[in-house]
């Protein structure tokens, strides 16, 4: 098998669904319901937010693409680790 070969994964969708949102965040704007801050403050921090969070996945899958050379198992260990940051996500709020 091919190392260089270009893999797909879902921290791939999950990196680029972040950077999208970033820089939708930042051109378009957010508004937050309460607060003292300008729309513009809000929608620098949220898309500098959005872009850490798109480094760390991508970050994460570089290491877990290292640990895991099989395509299958590194599917498997990618939606694992998605499904889980949901669901504490979902615990935390």
């Amino acid at each position: 098998m091919n190392k260089n070969k270009i893999r797909i994964t879902p921290l791939n969708f999950a990196t680029a669904f972040l950077l999208f949102l970033g820089v939708y965040v930042l051109l378009f704007g957010v508004s937050v319901i309460g607060g003292h801050y300008p729309r513009v403050l809000k929608s620098g921090l949220f898309s500098a937010i959005f872009f850490l969070f798109a480094f760390v996945v991508a970050f994460m899958d570089i290491m877990l693409r290292n640990f895991f050379s099989d395509i299958k198992k590194l599917w498997w260990v990618e939606l694992s680790f998605i499904t889980l940051a949901i669901i504490l996500f979902l615990m935390a709020k």
